[in-house]
């Protein structure tokens, strides 16, 4: 088995080009290229839910994967591990609503076009309100997950603590 951090390595460099996909393209836009095209997202999708629940299934079994830098001030400390915290719970939590939408659906969805996603209750209203929720906290973890990736830019630059070595491939450590 590979080492755990290797693992949380690839799950990083795996989510992050899913999660740029899924903030720029939404299922409207891939609709009019046909039933392949929905397919493609709908198999993405399925992809990062399952990532997301892998690394939530992680972190409940063996916590975090590590500590916050010792150049970081004790409310840094906290803040740094907040954030780790609110990444894996926010995915879970998005992961959770895409659930509920596939069972306050009308219809039968099936996640990457053969995985039911839940029995369809046909609860229209509900069905629209927790599609408005799905988006809005997609969004705004999208906007947090942001703000974490600068976060390790200002401590590898700033404290020169060498955080983004943690999290990038040892092939691209000598560009850091």
């Amino acid at each position: 088995m590979p080492h755990r951090r290797t693992v949380l390595k690839w799950l990083h460099w795996t989510m992050l080009p899913l999660l740029i996909w899924f903030t720029l393209v939404q299922p409207k836009d891939v609709t009019p290229f046909g039933a392949a095209a929905f397919q493609f997202h709908s198999v993405l999708g399925l992809i990062f839910v399952v990532l997301a629940l892998v690394w939530t299934a992680d972190y409940l079994r063996r916590g975090l994967a590590g500590r916050a830098g010792p150049k970081l001030s004790p409310p840094l400390r906290r803040w740094h591990q907040v954030m780790h915290k609110t990444i894996i719970w926010g995915l879970f939590c998005v992961a959770f609503t895409g659930f509920l939408l596939g069972l306050t659906s009308e219809r039968l969805l099936k996640a990457g076009g053969f995985l039911p996603i839940a029995p369809p209750l046909g609860l229209r209203t509900a069905n629209d309100w927790i599609g408005i929720f799905h988006t809005v906290q997609f969004y705004a973890l999208s906007a947090f997950i942001a703000l974490h990736a600068g976060f390790h830019v200002w401590r590898h630059l700033k404290l020169r603590d060498n955080a983004l070595r943690i999290m990038v491939p040892k092939r691209l450590h000598r560009f850091l």
